[in-house]
């Protein structure tokens, strides 16, 4: 089973030029995460909603528009269940969270807040991230899961390229940065950091304003969590920086299930 989580930072923008086959041509995913999709599904061509071979679900902020919103593309039979939000009414408003369930396999894609823009929307991003890992926590009492998205912060100080810079910026505050270090605690694995633990200079994000990707000036905020029961299924955890239509890039995971 091979798992892409990829922010587009706007799906019809991407599908527009051509940028979204291409990355499902080239990575063939079983599985498709997409975030930051700014589009309510009725909003979407067929040839987005109905691409050949997937099943699709969308969840988009249901008050403002352009903004936000997730979506799975699934090669896969229909699930047995599928799920937008964690069931937390201020946070499922803002459509970050699309689940779908197969035979006790939870696959949950997430678009995390942003902590930008003030202290209150910090506070914000902070208590979704407690409720979020309460939210896989329970899912993970029933089966083993698949977690992702855009996290919106860098880990440790190898995950972006100026960490002394950025130590008092949003995305890499010491108390985003602690609720990393509990999710890994926890035994979620991150999948990419598991299996490259020493490769630097690997990001998924760059500023486009000051054409930071054509010197991999970047942050590694987009990630692939496993429970430890996948563990042994994990075989391959990749970056896919070549692939370009947004400010983010493809990240994939391969597992022998």
């Amino acid at each position: 089973m091979k798992v892409v989580s990829w922010n587009v930072n706007g799906i019809r923008a991407v599908a527009r030029k051509g940028a979204l086959q291409e990355a499902i041509t080239a990575l063939s995913p079983d599985i498709l995460f997409l975030q930051e999709t700014k589009a309510r599904e009725e909003q979407l061509s067929d040839d987005i909603r109905t691409m050949p071979g997937f099943t699709s679900y969308f969840n988009a902020h249901q008050e403002k528009g352009g903004y936000s919103g997730t979506a799975i593309f699934t090669k896969y039979k229909e699930p047995q269940e599928v799920s937008y939000g964690m069931g937390v009414p201020q946070y499922d408003t803002e459509g970050r969270t699309v689940v779908i369930r197969y035979d006790g396999l939870s696959v949950v894609n997430t678009y995390f807040p942003n902590g930008g823009q003030g202290p209150d929307r910090l506070a914000y991003k902070l208590e979704f991230y407690e409720h979020f890992l309460a939210y896989v926590e329970s899912l993970r009492k029933d089966g083993p899961v698949v977690w992702g998205g855009d996290v919106n912060t860098a880990h440790e100080e190898i995950d972006l390229a100026r960490p002394k810079e950025n130590q008092e910026n949003t995305g890499f505050l010491p108390e985003e940065r602690a609720w990393l270090d509990e999710v890994v605690q926890m035994g979620w694995v991150d999948s990419f950091r598991h299996m490259h633990p020493h490769r630097d200079g690997a990001y998924t994000y760059w500023d486009m304003k000051t054409r930071a990707r054509d010197r991999n000036v970047g942050w590694r905020i987009d990630y692939l969590f496993i429970s430890p029961d996948l563990l042994p299924r994990l075989t391959q955890a990749s970056i896919h920086s070549n692939l370009f239509g947004s400010d983010h890039c493809p990240i994939s995971i391969d597992l022998s299930l």
